[in-house]
């Protein structure tokens, strides 16, 4: 729980690290904030509606893959194995992963505790003889799984290509982070979305309704409620672009016209035509998917794909260590 900080007399529960990361963000140039700040539970409720935009394909691609893939996933991974979901969200692909590997437990992670806490419990009633330990905690820093599962074989689970969201030396950081709380001889399944033609992936992070715009600047309203703002929301605007140097969709804030406004009792300029980087969604060749894995420490040992190679699901271990080729 956050501890209360009295500022010019009002009580602010606003987590430190959001309130480090907003301020040292708007100061570096370019501008960029961490996308994990966008979760929120607004933020959250405006992610799942965004998974069922016609534009965006990523979730119900993926959706489709475990579906099909179901049995083969089964007999590859086993009964038994605790669950642990990295980022859960509303775990609305979980039931098709939990139905096909009988687990015996599931450990949904999330940084929106209230989020979190409503779709676990949804997920506990539908499977009434699965143990349940939801864990509110930042996956992308060190945290200790529930000791109910600590002795139990693990399966990592880290879908809707999420780890693209990460700069390649973040992704290979938390990589190896799961690796060491899932343990040796843990599975991972993790998804992780394709290069494709430009316009799919721009129509993909601009639909025509504006929810993913909505979502970008939900950003800005959480940093006045939060950190006492004063951000003007319609002075900004969303933008997605690709920039094929990185093979990445980039999310941006842009400002349409000069502004100046205080966060937290300080204060920013930002001219017209400036922008705060958001989010980065990365996407990824075969090879680079195999590598990305194994630098991070986990082996792949099984890949499913969908039609047209739009998406792919990997299984991956990890293996003992080696000292040499």
């Amino acid at each position: 729980m956050l501890k209360p900080e009295i500022e010019d007399g009002q009580v602010s529960l606003a987590d430190p690290a959001f309130r480090a990361d907003v301020l040292t963000g708007l100061a570096l140039r370019p501008r960029a904030i961490p996308a994990r700040w966008f979760y929120d539970r607004r933020g959250s409720e405006l992610f799942e509606a965004i998974t069922d935009l016609p534009e965006y394909y990523p979730t119900r691609t993926e959706t489709a893959l475990l579906r099909a893939m179901g049995p083969e996933l089964a007999a590859r991974i086993g009964p038994g194995r605790a669950v642990v979901e990295f980022g859960s969200g509303s775990s609305m692909k979980t039931p098709l992963l939990l139905r096909a590997v009988d687990p015996s437990a599931y450990v949904p992670i999330d940084i929106s505790g209230e989020f979190l806490l409503e779709s676990a419990m949804q997920l506990a009633q539908a499977f009434p003889g699965l143990p349940v330990h939801p864990l509110e905690a930042d996956f992308l820093r060190a945290f200790a799984l529930p000791h109910a599962v600590a002795g139990l074989p693990k399966l990592g689970f880290f879908p809707g290509s999420t780890i693209g969201n990460m700069r390649a030396t973040d992704a290979t950081d938390l990589l190896r982070a799961m690796r060491t709380s899932l343990g040796e001889g843990a599975l991972l399944l993790i998804g992780m979305d394709r290069v494709k033609d430009i316009d799919t992936l721009i129509r993909a992070y601009d639909d025509a309704q504006g929810v993913t715009a909505a979502f970008n600047l939900n950003l800005l309203e959480r940093i006045n409620r939060e950190l006492n703002g004063d951000i003007p929301l319609e002075a900004f605007r969303h933008v997605a672009r690709w920039n094929d140097s990185f093979a990445r969709i980039e999310m941006h804030l842009e400002a349409t016209r000069d502004v100046i406004f205080q966060v937290d009792g300080r204060p920013f300029a930002i001219a017209a035509g400036e922008a705060i980087h958001t989010e980065n969604c990365h996407k990824y060749g075969p090879r680079d998917a195999r590598l990305q894995l194994r630098t991070g420490g986990w082996t792949p040992i099984a890949e499913w794909t969908a039609p047209e190679d739009a998406f792919a699901l990997i299984l991956a271990e990890a293996q003992p260590v080696r000292t040499a080729p």
